[in-house]
């Protein structure tokens, strides 16, 4: 069931007309509510059953758009008020170790719907892919079984979702977009999350649970630089860290307190959101999940696979349902245990749903404990991974990595260390979302200044990557070919392809070349490195104009 077909071109459905969006904010936006749109508002005779169920709570999903642990309130986060995010953990579960297996928009949303790890997915397992008709999510199937399922916002993106008969599939539901706000700042979004929510709660049909998605477009870039500071009232003297894989300086510190205005905004219309179901008296029955895609849109950290990339902040509230509220679990959890938790709750059993076997597991039973820390010792790894995921490099290939936190460590396997990480410096690095600390950096080695920090977000990697990641969660030493840890490598390696092995990895398999062969769904963009080098006048509008090499810079391994 995990293999990746082998071919070379999309199938039937896929070759539908609808094309993904450029991996930009505002243009994947746009792209992804003509995608949405859904029509069938009746519940099939299997729902009409169902929806009488009376013990079944409503799900609100919340879902910030890159911010990495720990940039919340209720985890020390000082220079970032999170009102909204703190309460849900108060009143219900604080996660210390929830993970992403691919710290990229596309396919860590895949992961949550489906259940499964992005090289699991086919296609999916890219960035801008074709969504396989094949895996059926978990929003189809609350509907099937009498749930009222919407969103707002961003929902599975960029990419192509279509049915087998090549109609837009909404995979995360039914788009409630219409209502519109004036944003703070010219790089967040007009769209009234919280009063689409509240559009969505008045067409709840009477006696239907529901489930709704708030995929927020903040923090993504860009950003309003200095907004943070100017408009969130903010000083850099505030930043208590600067990762060491980044120049400290005021122009990173003010990029960072952007960052964290966005967020601020996200959990602004959570608020609203958790105010409005206080006031229809739902709050007692939702389960509120709050978490983000992937880590934030800095150099190293989005669309890599280190500690501050694939680990994310989660708090969890259902006052009906949770035991002991005010817990912090230490357990790891993955995104794929998303969906097995949302059925579980809905009383469907994973093998009548339709869905392809998971790879998470229902977090119910850490619901339902007395006790904080660690409540199941199984629990104790969590796998990480990556394909394609922007284009820029030649013949539209991805950088492939296979990795595994445990024990206290993070190993990682690259598994084309020839290739740039990032993405090709003549084509600006496309897998690293344009900013100002991105510019500082390109900036400072330009000038000849500093090269430290563009070798550590941009240079070539060795094969193999070995981090202790309790004395350097910036993964800044590399261990792997230290004698005294060799035995704790070669652990972490067999398990890692052991457990990939079970779950069907190309990749591991031998086969992993099949990522590279599944097109790029947006089209404007396929092709791209051949393209721009015969002169092409590109745009690539998560990017800068500057972040594009004058010249191919020199391959050289650290």
């Amino acid at each position: 069931m995990g293999h990746a077909r082998e071919h070379n071109r999309p199938d039937r459905a896929t070759r539908c007309a609808i094309r993904g969006s450029v991996p930009g904010r505002r243009i994947v936006a746009a792209a992804c509510l003509a995608l949405c749109l859904w029509t069938a508002r009746s519940p099939c005779p299997l729902a009409a059953q169902e929806e009488s169920k009376p013990s079944r709570p409503n799900i609100l999903f919340c879902l910030a758009d890159d911010a990495s642990f720990p940039h919340m309130g209720a985890y020390g986060c000082a220079w970032v008020q999170t009102p909204g995010f703190d309460r849900v953990a108060r009143d219900g579960l604080l996660f210390l170790n929830a993970y992403t297996p691919n710290p990229k928009c596309a396919p860590s949303r895949a992961t949550i719907l489906t259940g499964r790890n992005s090289w699991q997915l086919e296609e999916a397992g890219n960035h801008a892919a074709y969504f396989p008709t094949k895996f059926k999510v978990y929003n189809e199937v609350l509907a099937e079984h009498g749930y009222f399922v919407g969103k707002t916002g961003k929902g599975w993106a960029p990419g192509v979702a279509c049915q087998e008969d090549g109609s837009p599939r909404a995979l995360a539901g039914r788009g409630f977009d219409a209502r519109k706000t004036t944003p703070p700042t010219t790089g967040i979004s007009n769209n009234d999350y919280a009063g689409n929510f509240a559009d969505f709660l008045a067409a709840v049909p009477e006696g239907r649970p529901w489930c709704f998605w708030y995929g927020s477009v903040e923090p993504h870039r860009g950003y309003e630089f200095g907004s943070g500071i100017a408009k969130g009232g903010k000083s850099v003297a505030q930043v208590s860290r600067v990762p060491g894989y980044w120049p400290d300086n005021e122009t990173v510190r003010t990029d960072i307190l952007d960052y964290a205005f966005e967020i601020e905004y996200f959990d602004r219309h959570l608020v609203r959101m958790l105010t409005l179901l206080e006031e229809r008296g739902l709050l007692e029955n939702t389960l509120v999940v709050v978490t983000a895609d992937n880590g934030a849109p800095f150099p190293r950290e989005k669309g890599q696979c280190y500690e501050t990339s694939a680990h994310l902040p989660l708090a969890v509230m259902w006052k009906r349902g949770i035991s002991a509220p005010g817990r912090t679990i230490e357990d790891y959890v993955s995104f794929a245990d998303f969906a097995p938790t949302f059925l579980d709750l809905a009383g469907i059993p994973w093998n009548e749903s339709g869905m392809h076997p998971p790879a998470g597991r229902s977090l119910v039973p850490i619901f339902r404990a007395d006790h904080g820390g660690i409540v199941d010792p199984i629990r104790d790894h969590m796998l990480l991974g990556k394909e394609r995921h922007d284009v820029g490099r030649p013949h539209d290939w991805g950088y492939p990595i296979r990795g595994i936190i445990a024990e206290g460590w993070l190993y990682l396997r690259n598994f084309e260390p020839s290739r740039w990480p990032a993405g090709n410096p003549e084509t600006g690095y496309l897998n690293c979302d344009g900013g100002a600390t991105k510019t500082e950096i390109l900036h400072l080695r330009r000038r000849g200044e500093d090269s430290h920090f563009w070798q550590l977000c941009f240079g070539l990697r060795p094969a193999e990557e070995l981090y202790d990641l309790r004395s350097d969660r910036d993964c800044l030493r590399n261990l792997a070919e230290a004698p005294e840890h060799r035995e704790i490598k070669n652990r972490l390696a067999a398990k890692m392809a052991a457990e990939l092995r079970t779950q069907g990895d190309p990749r591991i398999l031998g086969e992993g070349d099949v990522f590279d062969r599944y097109p790029y769904a947006n089209e404007a963009h396929r092709g791209f490195y051949e393209r721009f080098m015969r002169g092409e006048p590109l745009q690539a509008g998560w990017v800068d104009r500057d972040d594009f090499e004058p010249q191919a810079a020199t391959p050289s391994q650290p």
